[in-house]
């Protein structure tokens, strides 16, 4: 950024409450054309309500917003795509069966009553031309991957002649060579002078793409930093108060006996012969690259996508799990990575939820729900993992990413399960609800529960497990206890090279 540049967009002293929350307090923000700005803080800093109110959807109750210089008032997101406002979001907003073309002009208006269908794919081929990306404009966009989508939502800003882009949490389902494509879309956008907001929870991306960090917490702003003159320690202590060492260290559980063993499991065309065994008090961790398969033997393993062949052995009796029912009847709970779409039913309440998958013990004689019951088995969930909310009736939807993860988490262990699948347990929450996860998960273990912790993150796979497993292209590479797993050993056995097994894991 030159010293003597002019900032695109301004806020000064923006501030909402809803209820009792106060979302966001004197918050004043300069955002810069050409430049990548990364708005950090843990779930519930205020990062959602801030960019809520630059596109329209929220109004501040205090404070102002100009675009250069010039005092405006966003009341809708079609004001704020006028004044050149856009937002891409974690999950991209397509439409599954409109093709790519029309996905990028969707919300123009200058169309007319009739669409030059030539002309619309000509300037849709014109526009990813510009971002160097090679799409079949007239594919219709339920075929696209995840990355492709976005980069079809980066086209339709473009095509609205976007100034200041919002990107919210882009990376978070994305490979490593996806995020690097993106990157790179992202560099062009910064050269064109798009003004970029980015919100992330990935440190080593935000230093990676950012030019200036600006960190959130509890609504109020901290500070903002060019990211060359900050290090990854000092924004952490800005986000969340206190200091790094104060973070998760994995207490040494004692083991007890054999929970779960899985002999030669395997399902065709997806994963083979996989084989290991997790004792009570163990936490088992998956590592592996994208398309390991290491989902795919927790979702065999709880009966949503069964094992072909194989033994499942739980406490020392073979089990044929073919649906999620018989699974958590027999004591495996499995906490999905996707807590949107297959963990949570967002518009329920806390205690709703957590009381879904045991439902029965909550019914009366009429087959009428006992409410106080479930609200009093919520309440001690609520205090035993400090999930933060006004009350056990709050709707799941209302909460921050870190408690709705929480509140998923509670509704497995109130299953009382044997054995508990953790799969990426910590995405898409910040660093201080990510702590908190690891440390529940330590005193599980040390409790005595059998727990597989499956995660693309490398760093927590290591500093949460007592064993490592690793996974390529379905394929079992290797078992590594936590004083032999280093990163260099664990990334050589995921890119193909065999490592050595230890004696017992092939049984």
């Amino acid at each position: 950024m030159k010293s003597n540049m002019k900032p695109i967009m301004t806020l000064r002293h923006i501030s909402k409450r809803f209820g009792a929350t106060q979302a966001l307090d004197d918050v004043s923000l300069d955002i810069y054309p050409g430049e990548v700005q990364a708005l950090i803080g843990e779930n519930g800093a205020g990062k959602s309500t801030l960019i809520k109110i630059m596109t329209g959807i929220y109004q501040p109750d205090g404070g102002e917003m100009r675009l250069d210089g010039r005092v405006i008032r966003v009341r809708n997101s079609q004001e704020a795509q006028g004044y050149g406002i856009a937002a891409i979001y974690q999950e991209p907003m397509v439409f599954p069966d409109l093709n790519v073309a029309e996905n990028i002009f969707i919300s123009h208006r200058n169309f007319g009553p009739i669409v030059r269908w030539k002309q619309m794919y000509r300037r849709a081929e014109a526009i990813l031309g510009q971002l160097d990306v090679r799409l079949d404009v007239r594919q219709p966009a339920r075929g696209l991957t995840l990355a492709a989508q976005q980069v079809v939502e980066i086209a339709k800003a473009i095509s609205l002649d976007a100034r200041v882009l919002i990107m919210d949490e882009p990376t978070a389902s994305l490979s490593a060579h996806e995020v690097h494509q993106l990157f790179q879309l992202v560099d062009r956008l910064r050269n064109k002078g798009v003004a970029i907001l980015f919100i992330g929870h990935r440190l080593e991306e935000v230093f990676e793409i950012a030019d200036r960090i600006t960190v959130l917490r509890d609504g109020k702003h901290i500070a903002t930093h060019l990211s060359h003159e900050v290090t990854t320690e000092q924004v952490i202590r800005e986000m969340v108060g206190r200091e790094v060492h104060e973070f998760f260290s994995k207490t040494s559980a004692q083991w007890g006996e054999v929970a779960l063993e899985v002999k030669g499991l395997s399902k065709e065309g997806v994963f083979a012969d996989i084989h290991f065994e997790v004792r009570r008090g163990e936490v088992l961790g998956f590592a592996g690259l994208v398309g390991s398969r290491r989902t795919d033997v927790g979702l065999a393993l709880f009966g949503i996508e069964p094992a072909d062949r194989g033994r499942i052995i739980l406490e020392g009796r073979e089990l044929q799990i073919r649906s999620p029912k018989q699974a958590l009847e027999a004591g495996i709970a499995y906490m999905s990575e996707d807590r949107r779409q297959l963990g949570l039913v967002l518009p329920m309440s806390i205690a709703t939820n957590i009381t879904l998958p045991t439902l029965k013990r909550y019914l009366n004689g009429l087959g009428l729900v006992r409410r106080q019951k479930e609200k009093s088995v919520a309440e001690k969930f609520r205090e035993r993992l400090s999930i933060r909310a006004p009350s056990v009736e709050t709707p799941v939807a209302q909460l921050s990413g870190g408690n709705q993860q929480k509140v998923m988490l509670a509704k497995w262990l109130n299953a009382g399960p044997k054995v508990l699948i953790l799969d990426e347990p910590t995405r898409g929450i910040d660093v201080g609800a990510k702590a908190e996860v690891h440390q529940l998960v330590d005193e599980l273990a040390e409790q005595g529960l059998a727990i597989i912790v499956i995660s693309s993150d490398l760093p927590e796979v290591l500093s949460m497990s007592d064993r490592v497993l690793v996974m390529r292209e379905g394929r079992q590479m290797g078992i590594f206890h936590r004083d032999q797993a280093t990163q260099e050993i664990i990334m050589t056995a995921a890119m193909g090279q065999p490592q050595t097994v230890l004696e017992g894991d092939h049984e």
